[in-house]
């Protein structure tokens, strides 16, 4: 997919950037219950980046490790400032950090492929296109 590089995001309020200087990788949702948590949502938006073209650019972030479901150790990194969770990494898949497709710039280069950890997905974690919709917030 062609994509403007580089491709740049970062956290709510500004205090970490970062950079990625390579193709956008593949993207899926996950459903386990830690990326419910972590995101506070139904599922995990995460855009695979090979982690050598990766970088922050501004900022510091913290990071919280634990093991996961498959019993694989899983560390989140977010800002220390307003809590924006930015990646994942495992030492499972060294090469790559799993970008949070929220925190892009331009959330226009996600294009989800899959969708992993099914078995624990919420029934209302879908998107029915009968719902209305509004583009600016709820109508008075």
């Amino acid at each position: 997919m062609n994509h403007p590089s580089p491709v740049r995001g970062g956290c709510l309020c500004g205090s970490v950037r970062y950079r990625f200087d390579g193709p956008v990788g593949l993207a899926n949702y996950c459903h386990c219950a830690d990326c419910r948590r972590v995101t506070g949502s139904a599922f995990n938006v995460g855009i695979r980046f090979d982690v050598n073209l990766f970088r922050i650019e501004r900022g510091d972030v913290r990071t919280f490790t634990k093991a996961s479901d498959s019993g694989n150790l899983v560390s989140r990194s977010f800002c220390p400032e307003c809590g924006s969770p930015l990646f994942t990494s495992s030492p499972m898949h060294p090469e790559h950090v799993f970008v949070k497709a929220g925190s892009l710039d331009d959330p226009s280069l996600v294009r989800p492929t899959m969708r992993i950890w099914t078995d624990s997905e919420v029934a209302w974690g879908f998107i029915d296109p009968a719902l209305p919709t509004h583009p600016r917030g709820r109508p008075r």
